[in-house]
């Protein structure tokens, strides 16, 4: 099944619950706009491009769990839901960007009818264009891979981290599929350990070799010549902010990112980001996007088991900051691009047909 998509039956969002990877593939319905923030929060769901259908299936969902006499009660009510949905995560640009085309959709209607079939045929046709674009962007990227290539990559930026097929991990199915033997080295990424839990899950399952490795030895395998590129996905890229005139740009992604970048830097290995067109933010700078933050006790504990003094203060940003000078390439749907980016190649949303 995606990641993410609208169970019919139920009419419900229903999603891959990937807080019990690896040790059990299941399903999560989320009924109620409250069971799909809680979703997002805990990471039930999680990745730009799925928070994005996230963002639209939630609006359709709010148009089903909300009633009134009036349709602009009822069309306050869904924007208030909706906002909710938005702000469960702040980094992601994909998620609240979402929530505001379908916002745009419940505007153009004039019954709670009619709200809740356009709502859902968008939410359906935002999933289906994410899957479409993800196949671009990766035979786009797929192209910067020699057969033979030894791909790094950071958290997870794969299927479950989209409606279907992947960014980062997308490149590396691409290349597969046009016959290029390509293999994986995955980060453990701590302290939620998604590339352990979910990208090597993912990856055997599609017959990929991966090997994992803690995160502190990424250095040690850049240094010994054991990665041909890096590839990893992102959460938000900005235009403005991060170099030395203010100009480069940045893309936050999963903290340890700009720590690879770093090392590959120092070793000539590429570093490659893959994104979709709608991850680019042009409206803001880097100092503009908010960190998100995380619950302490993702580093007090590990599984439920004290891993630190109760009463230690913690830093835990689930984010960090790469400048776009350390970015080789960004490969999106449209394109393979090398920094520095041009703002007019991201003014305009691309057409589906792109």
């Amino acid at each position: 099944m995606r990641t993410i998509d609208w169970d019919e039956d139920r009419d419900c969002v229903v999603m891959v619950d990937q807080t019990k990877l690896p040790a059990e593939y299941t399903t999560y319905r989320a009924e109620t706009i409250g069971d799909l923030v809680e979703s997002i929060e805990v990471l039930r769901v999680r990745g730009a491009p799925a928070l994005g259908a996230a963002g639209a299936y939630g609006v359709a969902l709010a148009t089903r769990t909300n009633d009134a006499d009036g349709y602009e009660e009822f069309a306050e009510t869904v924007r208030a839901d909706a906002e909710r949905v938005a702000n469960a995560r702040p980094t992601a640009v994909n998620l609240a960007r979402e929530v505001d085309a379908l916002l745009g959709v419940l505007a153009d209607c004039d019954s709670i009818g009619e709200a809740r079939e356009r709502t859902l045929d968008a939410a359906q046709e935002l999933a289906d264009e994410d899957v479409r674009r993800n196949k671009r962007l990766g035979e786009h990227g797929a192209g910067l891979l020699a057969d033979g290539a030894t791909v790094m990559t950071h958290c997870n930026a794969g299927a479950l981290a989209t409606v279907d097929w992947g960014t980062a991990l997308g490149v590396v199915y691409s290349a597969r599929e046009a016959g290029k033997d390509v293999d994986v080295v995955a980060n453990e990424t701590r302290p939620l350990n998604q590339g352990s839990r979910i990208t090597t899950v993912e990856l055997m399952e599609r017959d990929v070799d991966v090997t994992l490795i803690p995160d502190n030895a990424a250095g040690l395998s850049l240094q010994e010549g054991r990665v041909d590129a890096v590839v990893v996905g992102a959460d938000r890229v900005v235009l403005e902010g991060g170099g030395p005139d203010g100009d480069q740009g940045v893309v936050f992604n999963k903290i340890g990112t700009y720590k690879h970048a770093v090392v590959a830097d120092r070793h000539d290995v590429p570093f490659v980001v893959a994104a979709p067109h709608a991850t680019v933010d042009t409206e803001r700078s880097a100092d503009e996007v908010e960190i998100e933050e995380r619950d302490p006790t993702e580093l007090r504990e590990i599984y439920g088991t004290q891993n630190a003094p109760e009463d230690v203060p913690v830093y835990n940003p689930a984010f960090d900051r790469t400048p776009m000078e350390l970015v080789d390439y960004l490969v999106t749907e449209t394109g393979v691009y090398e920094p520095p980016l041009e703002r007019a190649d991201f003014a305009e949303p691309p057409t589906p047909e792109a």
